[in-house]
């Protein structure tokens, strides 16, 4: 590969990845302004990269000229943000309660972060995000060549790093902290609820006769469930808030 295809991969590669990817740069400040002892920061990059991982890995048959899912198979992920924000609605005040307890030092564990559900979570939104991506990146891998694939996976996971730490930086900025810090615990749900239902609409999976009665049936089985599991878990006590 001689240099001009080197820069023109290079610029492809980071022209792909900011346009399919300028969206998450608000999840993931939400993210980072949620960071307490069950949220950490190492947690979200790595569910960040996870997520990412997954969707270029779901696109690399695009290389090989095969896609696997059609599009508004893949809208049904947006049921995973959908629940994970009703899961966040339903247990806001279990979660503000906890949220004052010591946080263990980030750097002790770090294994941990991997094996997380915090991490899985942050994956699974990640990759339930990036129905435009796969669109991009399927027809893109598909017209590039092995080498100049290499250099845009490169660029893309390079990147990666990049929007994490803009976003980490740009939560840590005081006027955005302490929006995100004072209203953030109530935003999230919401956000993430709207991002599941963009997702659904986006990727036409609601068009679909079928994929629609699933997505309701799909849905109303997650509601049920949450509703379930609040009405089984113990109440918390004043006593124990306090302790807390």
């Amino acid at each position: 590969m001689d240099m001009n295809e080197l820069l023109t991969a290079i610029s492809t590669g980071l022209t792909a990845f900011t346009a399919t990817n300028l969206d998450d740069i608000v999840i993931l400040m939400l993210f980072f302004s949620q960071i307490n002892h069950r949220l950490q920061k190492r947690q979200i990059v790595m569910g960040q990269y996870l997520g990412f991982g997954a969707l270029v890995l779901i696109s690399l048959p695009g290389f090989f000229s095969t896609v696997l899912f059609p599009r508004p198979w893949i809208g049904l992920l947006g049921l995973v943000p959908i629940a994970i924000g009703l899961m966040r609605l339903l247990n806001a005040d279990t979660d503000d309660a906890e949220a004052n307890t010591t946080m263990e030092p980030d750097g002790t564990h770090w294994w941990k972060g991997v094996l997380s559900p915090q991490t899985y979570s942050v994956a699974a939104i990640t990759f339930a995000n990036g129905g435009d991506n796969i669109g991009i990146y399927v027809p893109l891998f598909a017209s590039t060549t092995g080498s100049r694939l290499l250099v845009i996976l490169t660029v893309f996971f390079s990147m990666v790093g990049v929007w994490c730490y803009t976003a980490y930086r740009l939560a840590a900025v005081p006027a955005i902290a302490t929006s995100l810090t004072r209203y953030g615990n109530q935003l999230v749900p919401f956000v993430l609820i709207g991002l599941g239902v963009l997702i659904l609409i986006d990727s036409h999976t609601l068009e679909d006769r079928g994929l629609a009665v699933l997505t309701l049936v799909l849905s109303g089985m997650v509601l049920l469930h949450l509703i379930r599991t609040m009405g089984q878990a113990p109440a918390m006590l004043p006593s124990d808030v306090e302790k807390s």
